[in-house]
């Protein structure tokens, strides 16, 4: 732990602070690839004790901390994880992801639902974050993680994950005034929960609305946008400082509406070049990614080629280096290793290029 009262360095990208190099973290940081994760599993199998149980949780997030000093350390958590406080019973299945068991399907399910108390429904969020602040202290940002509403929406009402989504688009294209109302009550119980994460130390909330790139622009316009929006409308009104990134999968289609959602940060997945995502968010959207995983399979020096190449498109300004989507399970750990260690000097690799 730092006694320094420096800003840390993603919080100062996160404010669009000009940088010598962009910070660096990876989505799903903390899991499958390393060892020391895969040794807690067995210990622990069931992925909501892993998650739920604080000491286990904080020791999962603290991971990537120890083994290679990312400038972001997000909380080990699951998009589902507030379902049981609105009162959605769901599991989650190691290999398969959530399983709800009562999925939500009628106006009835939708009336008894009822608003999420953190404190209450989620006692653990609270020592996992503000441990995670005490560990890492101004070395590094601790990231909080709340699903999006049509996301949550998507698992609460296919009962699962889903190739087609079929279920909830034939909910939205036949029927949806009930799922208008679901995705509002979800939309105020993100919102309470990015707040109470906040209030528990996280610097930085990330949306994950995974399954938005699943809609059509007309469609995300309507079931995804104004969701997001009402989110980060009531988290402004009491936290109007902290930065809030959103990540949809599949992105490409959609991206200038992710703009529109009133988010500081938007992740820009690999389907994009980094300079064209730049030229369509415009000048004063901050961006974070866009590493494919997959480059973490080649060699070094094509790792580092990818990384410089990313770094330089983005720019010196409001840029945050990520991977695209999630680590791969199988992704080899010196590579991972040598992911950041490349981030942390591409200041003096480009100097070195230039």
């Amino acid at each position: 732990m730092t006694g320094s009262n420096q800003v840390p360095y993603l919080l100062r990208a996160a404010r669009g602070e000009v940088l010598d190099r962009p910070p660096v973290w990876m989505m799903r940081q903390a899991g499958r690839y390393m060892k020391a994760y895969r040794d807690l599993r067995d210990k622990y199998p069931s992925f909501r004790e892993r998650s739920e149980i604080p000491e286990v949780a904080i020791e999962v997030s603290l991971q990537p901390w120890r083994a290679f000093q990312p400038d972001g350390v997000i909380l080990f958590s699951d998009i589902v994880t507030p379902l049981p406080g609105m009162g959605i019973d769901m599991d989650i299945a190691e290999g398969k992801g959530p399983i709800i068991a009562d999925p939500i399907r009628t106006q009835a399910q939708v009336d008894a639902l009822r608003p999420l108390e953190p404190e209450e429904s989620l006692p653990f969020i609270k020592p996992i974050l503000q441990t995670l602040r005490q560990e890492v202290g101004n070395q590094s940002t601790v990231l909080g993680f709340v699903g999006a509403p049509w996301t949550l929406a998507a698992y609460a009402v296919e009962g699962k994950g889903s190739k087609d989504y079929s279920i909830i688009k034939n909910m939205a294209f036949s029927d949806p005034t009930v799922l208008h109302q679901f995705l509002s009550k979800i939309a105020d119980s993100i919102a309470t929960y990015v707040r109470y994460q906040i209030d528990c130390g996280a610097q930085v909330v990330q949306l994950f609305d995974s399954w938005a790139g699943q809609l059509s622009p007309k469609d995300y316009d309507t079931f995804a946008l104004p969701y997001q929006q009402q989110v980060v409308r009531q988290v402004r009104e009491t936290h109007p400082d902290t930065p809030l990134i959103l990540l949809v999968s599949g992105s490409a289609g959609v991206l200038e509406r992710m703009g529109k959602s009133g988010v500081d940060i938007v992740t820009v997945d690999w389907s994009v070049d980094m300079a064209d995502a730049r030229k369509r968010l415009g000048p004063d959207m901050k961006v974070q990614g866009n590493l494919d995983p997959g480059v973490l399979f080649g060699s070094k020096a094509f790792i580092r080629d990818r990384i410089l190449d990313t770094i330089q498109k983005a720019g010196n300004r409001g840029h945050i280096l990520n991977l695209g989507h999630g680590v791969l399970p199988n992704t080899p750990e010196e590579n991972v290793a040598y992911f950041f260690e490349t981030a942390k000097q591409a200041d003096q690799l480009l100097a070195t290029c230039a």
